[in-house]
């Protein structure tokens, strides 16, 4: 089933306390005007819409090293920016894949942003009928920005579960395995 996001009443009140949860609103805001296109746009429409909101809301370089594991040390700088590459172009497939119609869904931030060490936690729920997701995000300042680095969905850390998907192909094949397989599932989800 595909979520989509509206506008919530405590999204204004959240960016005007915290700049991460305004970083929040603002990714939101664009996936909802994403959204009231989707259906025309079509699913590379759509990838091609958000490509430059995924790549400004997410320190996707990090996310990549994390989702690689210990293996990412051993591998050359062109193999780290291909996989960064291909990693960004996975995380932003899935959302144009997943948020591809607007049907009065909604998105509520909590006001009330946590710090942790380096980091700040922005709770929200997406509100999809009478189903509720609980989704945190976990960000860190990147570059005088505060960026998303993990997006836990009903406390499932994507990061961890991005890990657990890469183990295989990076295994049995390296970071060119790898790559494959973040180019291939892309393509999959912009069919």
């Amino acid at each position: 089933m595909a979520l989509a996001l509206a506008a919530p009443a405590t999204s204004s009140m959240a960016a005007q306390s915290d700049p991460a949860a305004a970083r929040i609103e603002a990714f939101d805001q664009s996936l909802i005007d994403t959204l009231k296109e989707g259906p025309a746009l079509g699913p590379k429409g759509r990838f091609h819409k958000l490509a430059p909101v995924v790549q400004g809301a997410f320190d996707l370089p990090v996310m990549t090293q994390f989702a690689v594991g210990p293996a990412w040390t051993t591998m050359s700088d062109a193999d780290h920016q291909a996989l960064i590459a291909g990693f960004t172009r996975l995380s932003t497939a899935s959302y144009a894949h997943n948020f591809d119609k607007f049907s009065g869904q909604k998105f509520e931030i909590d006001p009330n942003v946590t710090t942790r060490g380096a980091d700040k936690i922005v709770q929200s729920r997406l509100i999809s009928g009478s189903r509720t997701v609980q989704l945190i995000y976990r960000m860190r300042q990147t570059g005088g920005a505060w960026k998303i680095i993990d997006v836990y969905y009903d406390s499932i850390s994507q990061l961890t579960t991005r890990r657990s998907d890469f183990h295989e192909p990076l295994a049995s094949g390296g970071a060119k395995g790898l790559l494959a397989h973040l180019n291939s599932t892309a393509e999959k989800l912009l069919q």
